[in-house]
């Protein structure tokens, strides 16, 4: 692989670890937010069952009230029916007395006694004859007596229905009592029914917000830690071979440069040698001018003198 290569791994690694380490710290957010949000359901939750526990005591006290409420109601509704029986037997006995009156009215039977009784009172009459009209009283007496008898049945009737009507109102006052708090109960427990929708909804969602929190704490930040571990290995693995390879080039380049700077020291020394051989035929042409008479250059002359200079120099070391 090349340097470039290398170098294309190490920052695509480099970056990927970046995302997965801005992934940790957004599922840390998400895990602060769902204990917030946790324990702000499970607040809702409690208060809610703090609202439940009193309508409930309130619907359940209601609801004993309206129990008791009708076993008094059919209490008295109970009562009604030895009187709805005694009705019915004393119209069965009218019903069996009509067949046994005659064809007159009560009316005409009491008009017809009432006149033989004043006739009796007020006119003198001979034995016989008041004899007969003291049975002719009787006779009306008896059967006046059916019309009597039936009156009296009707009277019982009377104060049956009274009795009746009496039960019946009171039971009527118990019923209406026990439906307005049969309503109201109904009306708490709906509104109880509410509040423990509201409280199992807040429930539920606590419960899913804490599964959350957990398998985000127990499951994705540990993998994506184990992802972060092998991308690090990944890492150290390109940072080793790229420190290995820029070592090999430096080696080659120390290597490299070693090699130049001998063979730059070489050429000086030739050069230096070349120099100095130019320097001791020159010096021996002026020199040998000089012998001849010939005139120097002030270059000649000062090459012959430096020569003598150094000469001198290396017969006095």
């Amino acid at each position: 692989m090349t340097k470039e290569q290398n170098f294309t791994q190490r920052q695509e690694i480099t970056k990927q670890i970046q995302k997965l380490r801005e992934d940790v710290n957004n599922a840390n957010v998400q895990i602060k937010n769902c204990i917030e949000r946790r324990n702000q359901l499970n607040e809702e939750v409690k208060k809610a069952r703090d609202e439940i526990n009193p309508l409930k005591a309130e619907r359940d006290r209601i609801n004993e009230k309206v129990k008791t409420l009708k076993q008094q109601r059919d209490a008295l509704r109970a009562q009604t029916d030895p009187l709805n029986e005694e009705i019915k037997t004393a119209k069965e006995k009218i019903t069996q007395l009509k067949k046994t009156l005659p064809r007159e009215s009560q009316r005409e039977l009491q008009e017809r006694h009432d006149a033989i009784e004043w006739k009796i009172s007020t006119t003198s009459l001979d034995l016989q004859e008041e004899k007969r009209l003291i049975e002719n009283v009787k006779q009306l007496e008896i059967l006046l007596s059916g019309y009597k008898k039936i009156d009296a049945q009707n009277k019982k009737i009377k104060e049956f229905l009274a009795q009746r009507k009496t039960f019946d109102e009171q039971a009527s006052v118990l019923h209406k009592e026990l439906t307005d708090l049969a309503a109201k109960s109904q009306e708490i427990h709906s509104k109880m029914l509410e509040k423990v929708n509201v409280m199992r909804a807040s429930r539920a969602q606590a419960d899913s917000q804490h599964q959350l929190y957990v398998k985000t704490k127990e499951e994705t930040i540990p993998q994506l830690y184990e992802k972060i571990g092998v991308l690090i290995g990944q890492l150290n693995t390109v940072k080793a071979t790229m420190a290995k390879e820029a070592k090999t080039e430096a080696e080659i380049r120390a290597t490299a440069r070693a090699a130049n700077e001998k063979v730059s020291q070489q050429e000086r020394q030739a050069n230096k040698e070349k120099e100095q051989a130019m320097k001791e035929k020159l010096s021996a042409e002026a020199r040998n001018k000089l012998q001849k008479g010939e005139k120097l250059s002030w270059n000649e002359f000062q090459l012959m003198m430096g020569d003598d200079s150094e000469e001198d120099s290396e017969a006095q070391d």
